[in-house]
């Protein structure tokens, strides 16, 4: 049965609704987290609120690799010490974190916003692969900056690989090594939900993309 309640105050209702509408948060959670603010000092829930309002109007998406960042262009592609002739391409934000956590990768990325999946509505265009593309291909003409390999770093379900073949087939036209995680990564399986162990090695023991 569906979670009701009546409330003592519109503004609480508001609350609830706003609340409810981030991911895996129901009704009931909200009001607790909703009658828990008000219970904190004014100052503490101002900063709150403030740190969203910057985080959705301040944040910025890195120009090189489309990461979130401070700056136009984030830390990763600002550190010269990385090794920029390698790209690992995933499908969020979280899957960076996921392998910088894992302290075996010291290459760029190149981050696609999602992969490809018709179901849902989503083509190659919604993504960031034509940018990829063209960085790959600008790149190209630098030699000094030319990335040696594309890694895709995408979960092994028929929709990671559907973007990984299309991506391959996109960049088939430059001369860029294109490979892939070793599966130690089980079939179907996110990088946000694998172990740093599991990850760090399937970053190691890449191979080649294979059609």
């Amino acid at each position: 049965m569906a979670f009701k309640e009546n409330y003592p105050s519109k503004l609480l209702e508001d609350a609830v609704d706003a609340i409810s509408s981030l991911p895996g948060v129901g009704r009931r959670s909200a009001l607790r987290l909703a009658l828990h603010l008000l219970k904190q000092p004014v100052e503490n829930v101002h900063h709150f609120t403030m740190a969203i309002d910057r985080l959705r109007d301040d944040v910025k998406y890195c120009r090189h690799c489309r990461m979130i960042s401070d700056d136009d262009i984030c830390s990763i592609c600002a550190d010269r010490s990385r090794d920029h002739s390698l790209i690992c391409v995933v499908e969020s934000v979280r899957d960076v974190m996921s392998i910088e956590n894992t302290g075996q990768y010291r290459g760029v990325y190149h981050v696609l916003g999602g992969i490809i999946s018709p179901i849902n509505g989503v083509g190659p265009s919604d993504l960031t692969i034509k940018e990829l593309v063209s960085r790959v291909a600008s790149e190209q003409d630098d030699m000094s900056t030319a990335p040696a390999e594309v890694i895709l770093a995408l979960s092994g379900d028929v929709e990671g690989e559907t973007t990984s073949f299309y991506i391959y087939r996109q960049l088939s036209q430059f001369n860029v090594k294109v490979s892939t995680l070793a599966r130690g990564l089980g079939f179907g399986d996110d990088l946000e939900y694998a172990d740093e162990l599991t990850l760090g090695r399937s970053i190691v023991n890449r191979q080649p993309f294979k059609v």
